[in-house]
């Protein structure tokens, strides 16, 4: 990549990203090094080739709407026994379940995640807004005006995707019809026949 004067475009970009909580869009990048959007986004893809080609253990990846810096999936072992504090700590499968049911209903209201998980989920709601995976989104236009609740970009970050567009598919986890009517049989309890009197 050209130098613009004496400063390296990709040093400037990885300069900025790396200090950077969040991940940062191209759009701050154009506008703080004040160049084209494109010669931006072209040095962070050449940035990120750079890293794959020399197999780094970091890689430059654009998530949730911005780049950010992020340790290589192969080595994720190393880095999980390096970080230990309580953020890390897994989610129960509760919240895993209930933040699965925000992902690909929402928005949807505490009543509506309460009548399919068959359980009152208030105290997991209060762990994943913590967090910072789920978010208030605005209000049911019903009764009450029920509070409905979303996912956020630490949740897109978190699972490494730009949008939740880039979700799986729910019904790649949806047996199919077959399958379920197999169960069901499999599942159905006969009642016994009575013998006939002779």
């Amino acid at each position: 990549m050209e130098e613009e004067g004496s400063i390296s475009i990709q040093a400037a970009i990885e300069a900025m990203v790396i200090v950077a909580v969040e991940p940062v869009s191209t759009e701050l990048l154009a506008q703080l090094l004040e160049l084209p959007l494109t010669e931006v986004e072209s040095a962070c893809e050449q940035l990120a080739a750079e890293y794959r080609s020399r197999g780094s253990g970091f890689e430059l990846v654009e998530v949730a709407g911005g780049y950010r810096y992020q340790s290589v999936a192969d080595y994720s072992p190393y880095v999980e026994r390096f970080l230990l504090d309580e953020q890390r700590a897994r989610l129960s499968g509760a919240a895993l379940e209930t933040l699965a049911i925000v992902a690909y209903k929402q928005p949807i209201s505490r009543g509506q995640i309460a009548s399919i998980r068959g359980v009152d989920p208030d105290g997991v709601l209060r762990t994943l807004m913590a967090r910072g995976y789920i978010d208030a989104v605005g209000n049911d236009d019903g009764p009450g005006q029920a509070i409905l609740y979303g996912t956020t970009a630490t949740f897109c970050e978190k699972l490494g995707i730009a949008s939740l567009d880039d979700l799986p598919s729910i019904a790649e986890f949806i047996p199919d019809a077959e399958v379920v009517e197999a169960l069901e049989q499999g599942l159905r309890i006969e009642p016994p026949v009575e013998p006939t009197a002779t």
